[in-house]
């Protein structure tokens, strides 16, 4: 097999995997990204594979000696069921804590017949990957698991193809402690959060920027500047799913609320629908004995084809900050126009960060 040239490759967020953990991982570069992961034996089918995990036990997605990975995970489940060693090649890197409703991945598998040796079968359809997969992860976790497979050609890319990465920052204010279901999942912000004040902090942030002062010591991009496409705060229902930019929308309208912060790009995709949520605000009252008030959920969405290492969570920093009075406006257009890191509020914590949708053009079966 032909070596492929190595380069080092820019960070997105939650390409989260820590700079001293990875700062000595090599990639191939984006000029050769077709020939990374192809598979050049017409016998082997790729597979488009999407799972999410909660994060709060792997050391990152990103694998590693000694730690366990999502990636180190899947490629073991993988080839428990091929029978031979399998590469997983991902959209997105995450952070130790970090969780994702939908990641995506791609894998080669080439189906030997094990009754005959060396025979090859046609390949495996995507339910029996699916099921055969997820047999494997939940024999001894259940903190990982794949829900959607799908045959693509064999240079379609998982990480080179993505047109479109959205995320999702979970945040619970309020007095009372986080329950036990929540820990790791959200940030607990003990103060009233002004929501009114971080829509308008949107504003500043959303759009085509240099995003150097949210940009964490270690990111490996060429260059600061990203669009934004979508930076917007919502108050939702206490739940880990959250809703796509057009419930959102629809959501607004029927509840009155401030329209979203969105990037006028040509670029933007729709996205796919779920389930809408209704809007609620804690309450002080007694909700009665054995059970638990309910805080405030405000859930932060970050929406762009690509994102900087760690910006994510220096943007929910700075958003949290004006939630609680800490910041201005004119602060965060000061901080946004410092282009150094030093000037941000603190980073958010890796718990409350999901990556929820990874975006494709998926060709036609």
């Amino acid at each position: 097999m032909t070596q492929i040239p190595k380069h080092t490759l820019e960070f997105e967020e939650c390409s989260d995997n820590r700079p001293s953990k990875i700062s000595k991982v090599e990639y191939p570069s984006d000029g050769d990204h077709e020939e990374q992961g192809m598979s050049q034996n017409p016998r082997i089918q790729r597979y488009l594979v999407a799972f999410e995990y909660i994060g709060t036990r792997f050391s990152g997605s990103q694998k590693q000696l000694n730690c366990r990975t999502v990636v180190g995970v899947l490629e073991e489940a993988f080839g428990k069921f091929v029978g031979q060693p399998v590469s997983v090649f991902c959209s997105s890197r995450t952070d130790a804590g970090v969780h994702a409703l939908s990641n995506v991945c791609h894998v080669d598998i080439e189906r030997i017949s094990k009754r005959r040796p060396g025979e090859v079968l046609p390949p495996h359809e995507p339910a029996v990957v699916r099921r055969a997969v997820n047999h494997f992860l939940q024999k001894h976790d259940s903190d990982l698991m794949v829900i959607d497979v799908r045959c693509v050609p064999s240079d379609f890319h998982a990480r080179y193809k993505a047109q479109e990465r959205t995320y999702s920052y979970r945040l619970l204010s309020g007095p009372e402690p986080l329950s036990t279901f929540e820990k790791d999942r959200a940030w607990h912000i003990p103060e009233e959060l002004n929501l009114p004040a971080m829509r308008e902090a949107c504003r500043v942030l959303v759009g085509h920027h240099d995003f150097s002062s949210f940009r964490a010591a270690g990111c490996q991009a060429k260059s600061p500047i990203r669009t934004l496409d979508e930076l917007s705060v919502s108050e939702v229902t206490e739940s880990p799913y959250f809703p796509s930019v057009t419930d959102r929308e629809q959501h607004n309208k029927v509840n009155g609320d401030i329209p979203s912060c969105q990037s006028n790009s040509e670029t933007d995709i729709p996205p796919s629908s779920s389930p809408s949520i209704d809007k609620v605000t804690s309450s002080s009252q007694d909700a009665g004995f054995g059970k638990r008030r309910r805080h405030r959920c405000l859930v932060v969405t970050a929406r762009a084809r690509s994102f900087l290492y760690h910006q994510v969570r220096l943007l929910v920093g700075v958003l949290k900050a004006v939630g609680t009075g800490n910041l201005t406006i004119p602060d965060v257009e000061r901080i946004l126009n410092a282009k150094t890191v030093t000037a941000a509020s603190p980073m958010a914590p890796a718990c409350g960060l999901y990556l929820g949708e990874v975006k494709y053009d998926l060709p036609t079966s």
